[in-house]
């Protein structure tokens, strides 16, 4: 088992950080009773770890039990939707974006069944079930006003907990009927007391240093901090100060990208590229993370008022990727709009 997933706290108490969260969170377990929610912030800020802690605080140790589940659903137009869920007795979990325009179908029809079952509670006192709807950021608007109707019309049986990275690509009916509960990323040295406490159970030694090494490389995202972890440990322990941290092969892929656009700014390397591009999306890396990491990279190879049109364009397709359907034009129209800033610019420094 990863590290990440052997030692993730699974009671409110065991959480190492953002204490006021937990603090709320017990308090409203101790009620015995839940509105909708909505969790919202960044990817490996502790979400989902909250959620089922939560989970765990009001229906016991048994939420964990956890079972996976293939469904398929006929839509009025004999389509075959398939979606896959995940849960216990007290919870399923699922993400409807994953089975993309049928996102609407899937909201309304797996709800509405799972609302037809109470929750099996022996001592009668939960009367509901939790579903939990991740990355709901993702919906269309037609879903997420399908969603609206479903929260109003189950809630006798059903509490939904939603959970997303931007609040923003939420409507604002969702958002009105949850309790909205933001979980930011963990600060450096939060980071540092966890990666030190994984050590320790694990009978290793680490340094303040290289552990803050780690932190840094991960951007302060938790979960990839200890994977980096469990990556050094085993490319080479004991650990050293300046020793090399191991990055995803993705990441990696992406650096050699953003190379070979350095290299040349030609219509054959842009073909090349766009075939990169188009086999890291295939490989389930979204593409406002290429984009992301992408920018990062070219970034390091411009001069301050290039960075400035660079950053600018990347926003600019940032939102049309929001906005738009086909992800990999919009990754190769910045590529191409890059090149072209940056071959302008080459020609104006060198002549």
């Amino acid at each position: 088992m990863l590290w990440v997933d052997k030692y993730r706290p699974n009671t409110l108490d065991r959480l190492d950080y953002h204490n006021e969260i937990s603090t709320q969170l017990k308090t409203l377990a101790s009620t015995g009773s839940l509105p909708h929610m909505l969790f919202y912030g960044p990817s490996g800020a502790g979400k989902k770890t909250r959620i089922m802690a939560l989970l765990r605080a009001i229906f016991g140790p048994s939420v964990q039990k956890i079972k996976m589940e293939h469904r398929t659903f006929k839509t009025p137009t004999n389509a075959t939707v398939e979606i896959s869920m995940m849960g216990s007795n007290y919870h399923t979990e699922l993400n409807p974006a994953d089975v993309g325009n049928k996102d609407c179908f899937v909201v309304q029809e797996v709800i509405k069944e799972i609302a037809q079952f109470r929750s099996l509670d022996n001592s009668g006192q939960k009367k509901f079930k939790v579903v939990i709807l991740s990355e709901v950021d993702r919906l269309s608007k037609q879903a997420q006003a399908a969603l609206r109707r479903t929260m109003e019309k189950y809630t006798a049986n059903c509490r939904l907990i939603l959970c997303c990275q931007r609040l923003s690509k939420v409507i604002d009916p969702v958002r009105s009927r949850c309790l909205c509960v933001r979980v930011g990323l963990p600060k450096v040295p939060e980071i540092c007391q966890v990666l030190t406490s994984v050590c320790k159970k694990e009978g290793l030694k680490i340094s303040d240093a290289f552990s803050r090494r780690i932190a840094d490389a991960s951007g302060r995202n938790l979960r990839r901090a200890i994977l980096m972890l469990e990556a050094c440990k085993v490319q080479n322990y004991p650990f050293k100060d300046d020793q090399e941290i191991q990055i995803t092969d993705w990441e990696a892929y992406t650096i050699g990208v953003a190379n070979d656009i350095i290299k040349e700014q030609s219509p054959a390397r842009l073909l090349s590229v766009r075939g990169k591009l188009y086999e890291l999306l295939t490989n389930c890396i979204p593409a406002d993370v290429i984009l992301k990491t992408l920018t990062n990279e070219l970034l390091k190879k411009c001069d301050d008022n290039l960075k400035i049109q660079v950053c600018h364009w990347a926003a600019f397709y940032e939102h049309r990727l929001q906005t738009g359907q086909k992800e990999i034009f919009h990754l190769e129209a910045f590529v191409a709009k890059f090149m072209q800033l940056y071959k302008k610019w080459l020609i104006t420094l060198y002549g």
